[in-house]
């Protein structure tokens, strides 16, 4: 990742582990902001900075939500790495965490607003938005895609840290 900045803060404050932050503040709440090139080898290290960064904060996520956020961060950077990139030479992807949710959010400086598709089993690409919508919803979460002051885009997924109970389908 080229760049790493804590909002609000020290840039290099999430590479400490210190003790809690700001009054009524868990030490693992705040955001991040990671900033990366708009190409294919960005997908694994933005994959990789978010989950060193839940570990490091000691984010208290469950395994399945952690696999699904990083399911998520992977998607939406492999679609801006897909789709943006001949406009948006970079990509920002920000984690914000509060006492008791978690949101990733890929922005990229291409105006087009995606959709999710539906399914359409004769394809194999495409349905990166569904599959992320799906796994919100799935954990008790949601997702949206918003405009940018600056014209761009992005995309973001919250999920709570304690998921959903799951139901029963008969």
């Amino acid at each position: 990742m080229a760049t790493t900045e804590r909002k609000g803060g020290d840039p290099t404050m999430d590479d400490q582990e210190g003790g809690p932050g700001p009054v009524g503040q868990l030490p693992y709440e705040g955001v991040w902001r990671f900033t990366a090139p708009t190409v294919d080898a960005s997908v694994p290290q933005a994959r990789h900075a978010v989950r060193d960064l839940l570990a490091r904060r000691r984010v208290p996520v469950s395994e399945d939500t952690a696999y699904g956020l990083l399911l998520i961060v992977s998607e939406l950077v492999t679609n801006a790495v897909r789709h943006a990139a001949v406009l948006s030479p970079t990509l920002a992807v920000e984690v914000a965490v509060g006492p008791e949710w978690v949101r990733v959010s890929v922005e990229d400086d291409h105006p087009y607003r995606p959709t999710p598709l539906e399914t359409d089993y004769a394809r194999t690409g495409g349905r990166g938005l569904l599959l992320v919508r799906e796994i919100a919803q799935e954990a008790g979460g949601s997702c949206d895609v918003a405009h940018t002051a600056s014209g761009g885009k992005v995309i973001w997924a919250a999920l709570p840290l304690v998921p959903a109970p799951r139901q029963n389908t008969p």
